[in-house]
């Protein structure tokens, strides 16, 4: 009989357990999250004090589980949720929602709001630097950074659970926003903002199924004026809203998921284009290439290699006309796996250029290991060049550094003869700008194009 009791027992503490944790943290889920967070909003109302919830999102932490596996992934979160549990008090709550998302219940703060803020914001700091400290998984050094939303009730604004949570949710995304490793306090307008974005990501389903996005190409021109690449630039025309910058549509593209299918599709699109115009007879200069920017998460697909050759046979374009533009932000983890990929498209014949350089996570240990071709300074050090000494003193050394490394140079945001000639002056090889030419639609490009190759 006792044996019995105990057996019933264990099995109602075991499904206790599924029911209200998280089986690989052993942290509450979103379900005791939501009950302790009503309980919450119960004491707010009743004793007039504030509370605080804490949205936490591992910023590029999808891109570190695809390209490492999803082991090293689990034990990352492990000991993730392990090391914000010693941030707080015991009142409080840790729980993981699920992915690489974390909430934290901070309860029963100071009455007076800002310094209640103060409290949340001094926790916030608290996990953020917790979380900055080195992880080593599986006899390997990983470094990570956190995004963090705050929403602040109390019984004066008469909260709900759901928008609380909601309210956190949007100020961490403000935090993403911001450059991402930032704290974000919720504002009403923050929930706009929210809506937009999720507005943008249907319409952005719809557009990528119906083939509404668009393709532009900007010629990258040589010290003697010839044509020697293009870069191919994606454009989403909205039936509402009009043009809707790149800068707002790629993140929620990566956020969603949306960027590998369209990932994929920019690079088959831009194969095709090019060998359309090669049976035409443009494009067919030696030397010529296409440059098509590739995203981390994209990069870090398993197949990402065979979707490469795959395309290529299907579209029957030279390899060595394909330039893959990859990021900094790309080898901060698992630069091994990064190189192994590098090298078996380069073995194809694909070359590759490192995009924006300079403006990330800068290092010659890591640039001289990679199998690069070029490098592209980004239009940031080239707007001001004329008139700021630490812009020149930077392009000169990205221009020596590619030349000790023997990689070509490519200046972007060529705007004015004045920037071109300094560029030209300090050994820059290539150009891509306004000064030139403006990102064109396919049908303006082959006109553009078809009128130079004539003339030379």
């Amino acid at each position: 009989m006792a044996r019995d009791i105990s057996e019933q027992k264990r099995a109602e503490e075991e499904i206790e357990q599924l029911a209200f944790y998280d089986p690989l943290t052993k942290l509450p889920n979103r379900r005791l999250l939501l009950d302790r967070l009503e309980h919450e909003v119960f004491v707010v109302k009743r004793h007039q004090c504030s509370a605080a919830l804490l949205f936490l999102d591992l910023d590029h932490f999808k891109t570190l589980n695809d390209s490492l596996g999803h082991s090293v992934g689990d034990s990352l979160l492990e000991q993730v949720g392990q090391r914000l549990s010693e941030q707080v008090r015991g009142e409080d709550t840790v729980a993981r929602l699920g992915g690489d998302e974390f909430v934290v219940l901070l309860s029963e703060l100071n009455t007076d709001q800002e310094v209640a803020a103060g409290q949340a914001r001094g926790v916030a700091e608290k996990m953020q630097t917790a979380l900055s400290a080195p992880f080593f998984l599986y006899e390997h050094e990983h470094h990570i950074s956190v995004s963090i939303g705050i929403s602040l009730f109390s019984g004066e604004s008469d909260p709900d659970e759901q928008d609380i949570l909601k309210h956190a949710d949007s100020a961490m995304y403000r935090s993403k926003e911001r450059g991402r490793n930032r704290i974000s306090f919720y504002r009403p307008d923050m929930q706009v903002a929210a809506d937009v974005r999720l507005r943008l990501e249907k319409d952005l389903r719809w557009a990528l199924r119906n083939d509404q996005l668009k393709l532009f190409y900007q010629p990258q021109i040589d010290q003697n004026g010839h044509c020697v690449g293009l870069e191919v630039l994606l454009r989403w025309e909205h039936s509402e809203w009009g043009e809707v910058s790149p800068v707002e549509f790629i993140p929620v593209a990566e956020e969603s998921g949306l960027i590998l299918p369209m990932g994929e599709w920019v690079l088959r699109k831009s194969c095709q284009q090019i060998n359309q115009w090669q049976e035409k007879g443009l494009f067919c200069q030696p030397g010529q290439h296409v440059a098509v920017n590739i995203s981390p998460k994209q990069f870090a697909q398993d197949d990402f290699i065979e979707q490469v050759i795959q395309i290529l046979d299907e579209t029957k374009l030279n390899p060595s006309m394909l330039f893959l533009e990859v990021t900094e932000s790309m080898v901060i983890d698992g630069i091994e796996e990064v190189i192994i990929k590098m090298e078996k498209l380069r073995e194809r014949g694909v070359r590759f250029s490192m995009d924006d350089f300079g403006t990330g996570y800068s290092s010659l240990s890591y640039l001289k290991r990679l199998p690069l071709d070029q490098l592209k300074i980004d239009r940031s050090f080239v707007m001001d060049i004329a008139h700021d000494a630490n812009d020149r003193a930077i392009i000169d050394v990205i221009l020596a550094v590619a030349d000790r490394l023997n990689l070509d140079a490519v200046a972007e945001g060529v705007e004015t003869e004045e920037q071109l000639n300094y560029l030209r002056k300090q050994g820059c090889g290539i150009f891509q700008g306004y000064y030139f030419a403006k990102p064109m639609p396919a049908i303006d490009f082959e006109r553009w194009i078809t009128e130079k190759e004539r003339s030379e």
